[in-house]
This record gives structure tokens, sequence and C-alpha cells, in this order.
């Protein structure tokens, strides 16, 4: 094997080794941040307003003439 091709594949193991993975800390912090904006989401989806509003567009989409 060349001294060439023999640079290239140390050059590809060094980047395989690399590590670009998110660490055990950073995957709670995003499971937190996650469930937090799933929380703010079931609170707004949930509201009144909103509530009131996917009722009525459910409706009329029910009720559509074709």
């Amino acid at each position: 094997m060349g001294a060439d091709m023999w640079n290239r594949m140390k050059a590809l193991l060094g980047r395989a080794r690399e590590d670009a993975g998110m660490t055990t800390s950073e995957y709670a912090m995003g499971t937190i941040a996650a469930c937090a904006f799933a929380a703010v989401l079931y609170k707004i989806v949930t509201s009144d307003v909103v509530s009131g509003g996917l009722e009525s567009v459910i409706g009329r989409a029910l009720n559509a003439q074709f």
C-alpha cells in the first residue's frame, strides 16, 4: 500500500473518530426544551379561542357542499 493511500486512510479514520454527536446533558436539555414547547402548544390549542376556531373550521369542512 502506497504512502498516499495510507495517509488517506488515516485522515478518514481521524474524521470518523471526531465527536460530532450530542452528549447526555445535551440530550437532557433538548428533551426538557421539547417537553416545555409541547406544554406551551397544548395550552394554546386547548384555550377557548383556539378551540372554538378549530371547531368552527372543522364544522365548516364537514358541512361543505360538493
